[in-house]
């Protein structure tokens, strides 16, 4: 992360610049996390779309294993990550 300047030694122009930048930049994460969040969305439906043709044809939605994963997250147990 880049530091922040000292705002006195700056100009009015060296102002605006920094504040026309930073806007921009902003702008372009604002939009990258749009897409982020449309992206999961569509996931997220999917797999919803998945689980409810599991349940329709019969088949367990959710297993004991899952439960148990549930109970250990919001029991704060979760296991580190597996390093890739």
């Amino acid at each position: 992360m880049d530091t922040f300047p000292d705002l006195g030694s700056l100009t009015d122009q060296e102002l605006k610049d920094l504040i026309k930048q930073l806007t921009e930049e902003e702008m372009e994460i604002s939009y990258k996390r749009r897409i982020l969040h449309g992206k999961i969305d569509i996931l997220r439906a999917e797999l919803v779309n998945r689980l409810r043709k599991k349940h329709e044809g019969g088949e367990d939605v959710i297993s004991g294993a899952d439960v148990q994963q549930l109970t250990d997250i919001l029991a704060g147990r979760v296991p580190a990550s597996d390093p890739e």
